[in-house]
């Protein structure tokens, strides 16, 4: 009889709601959007000015090194291209020179 009421009480519980302030999904989405569209801006400029490699050729040079890793995608800050891998639930981040396809740094693994 204790171990029902225990129930009982426990399913009354609610948990509050967060402040619709503390996080706007739809905010965040767009901010990621507009983020990902000046990432894509400044790549093609820098490829069209000569600055930087075409992406698909970056990729294409780094993608078969990874060992089976899963390719979730890039960002580009300026002259670097940062792809981003999983492998076995860890994040690898591989950041290569845009102008010579050159891996520069790789964290994680």
């Amino acid at each position: 009889m204790r171990i029902l009421t225990a129930l009982a009480a426990f399913a009354a519980l609610t948990i509050p709601e967060a402040p619709a302030a503390a996080f706007d999904r739809d905010s965040a989405l767009a901010a990621a959007k507009q983020d990902n569209g000046r990432d894509q801006d400044r790549a093609y400029d820098a490829t069209k000015s000569g600055k930087s490699m075409p992406l698909p050729m970056i990729e294409r040079r780094v993608v078969p090194q990874m060992g089976g890793a899963q390719y979730l995608g890039p960002e580009f800050r300026g002259s670097i291209y940062r792809l981003k891998f999983l492998r076995n639930g860890r994040v690898i981040w591989v950041d290569v020179d845009a102008s010579t396809g050159r891996v520069v740094r790789r964290s994680g693994n």
